[in-house]
C-alpha cells in the first residue's frame, strides 16, 4: 500500500502540479473489489490524467496511446529512477520488489465515464468497465449477504492451487451469475460447502460460454481451457459433501484439500 501511494503522489506532481497520496486515481482489480487471495500478486490502479493531456496528444501523429504510456512511464522513473519499468499493452509495469504495481492512465469523459489506452493494434481509447464492475459487484454482495465476495475469493484461492487458466475477473462475473439463479443464495456461510459444489458444476457448464462487461454490455467468449479442472473440483466438493452429510470431517476436510490445498484445516 506505501508504493501504490508513492506511485499516486508521483503522478499527481507530474501531471496535476501537486502531491496526494489519493488524488486523481482509484485502485481497481481484486485490491480495489477486496477480493484478493494470498499470495498476493499486483496491485492494479487507475490514474486520470488533465484533460488537456488528451488534447496534447491528439495533435500527434502514430500510435498516441503507447507515446502517452511513455509518458506516463518517464514522469515514474524521475521518482524511482532504479526500477526498469515498462509499458505494456493498456498498463504501465512498476515490478517493485516487494509487489509489482500496473498503473493504467486514463481520461474522465463529460458524461461522466472513462477511457483507458491500448496500445494494439496501431492505439486506440478503449472504455473502462472498472467503475461498473465495482458497483455490480457491491450490489450483488449487499443483496446475496455477502456471497458474491466469498464465493469469488474461495474460487480464486482455487485457481491459484492448481494454476486454472482463467482470469480473476472472469470468475467474478461467473459467481454472480451463478448466485443471481441459485436458490440458497441468501443463506449464510453455513451454505458454503453445497455454494462450492453447486458452483463448480455451474462452472464447468460455462464453460464455452461467455460473460457480459457490466458498463459497456461487451460479450466477452470464455475459453473452456479450465473445463477438466473445474469438473474435477465439482467431483471433490460432490464427495466432501457426502462425507459432511455422514459426519466424517476429516475425510470431507481432505476433499476440500484437494481444491484448496494444505492451508484448508481437515476439520473446522
Amino acid at each position: 500500500m506505501t508504493k501504490q501511494a508513492g506511485v499516486r503522489a508521483c503522478l499527481n506532481r507530474a501531471f496535476w502540479g501537486y502531491s496526494s497520496e489519493t488524488d486523481n486515481s482509484f485502485l481497481i482489480g481484486s485490491w480495489g473489489k477486496t477480493t484478493r487471495v494470498g499470495p498476493p500478486r499486483d496491485i492494479d490502479l487507475l490514474f486520470l490524467l488533465p484533460a488537456e493531456v488528451y488534447y496534447r496528444f491528439q495533435e500527434r501523429s502514430g500510435n498516441r496511446q503507447s507515446q502517452l504510456l511513455q509518458e506516463v512511464r518517464n514522469a515514474l522513473s524521475v521518482t524511482y529512477p532504479q526500477t526498469r519499468m515498462r509499458a505494456d499493452g493498456q498498463v504501465v509495469i512498476v515490478p517493485f520488489n516487494s509487489m509489482p504495481i500496473e498503473v493504467s492512465p486514463g481520461f474522465r469523459r463529460s458524461d461522466g465515464s472513462v477511457t483507458v489506452c491500448d496500445t494494439n493494434n496501431g492505439g486506440r481509447y478503449i472504455a473502462s468497465t472498472a467503475e461498473a464492475e465495482l458497483a455490480d459487484l457491491d450490489e450483488a454482495d449487499t443483496f446475496y449477504s455477502g456471497n458474491a465476495r466469498a464465493l469469488t475469493r474461495m474460487t480464486k484461492r482455487w485457481q491459484d492451487e492448481h494454476n486454472v487458466p482463467i482470469r480473476s475477473f472472469e470468475i467474478e462475473r461467473l459467481a454472480i451469475q451463478f448466485l443471481r439463479r441459485w436458490r440458497y443464495a441468501h443463506e449464510s456461510f453455513f451454505y458454503y460447502d453445497w455454494m462450492v459444489r453447486d458452483f463448480f458444476e455451474y462452472l464447468a457448464g460455462e464453460a464455452t460460454g461467455w460473460i457480459v462487461l457490466p458498463g459497456t454490455g461487451e460479450m466477452v467468449w470464455l475459453t473452456g481451457e479450465w473445463l477438466h479442472r473445474a469438473t474435477r473440483a465439482h467431483s471433490h466438493a460432490v464427495r466432501a459433501c457426502e462425507f459432511e452429510r455422514a459426519n466424517s470431517n476429516s475425510a470431507a476436510g481432505e476433499e476440500w484439500r484437494r481444491i484448496f490445498g494444505s492451508e484448508m484445516p481437515l476439520v473446522a
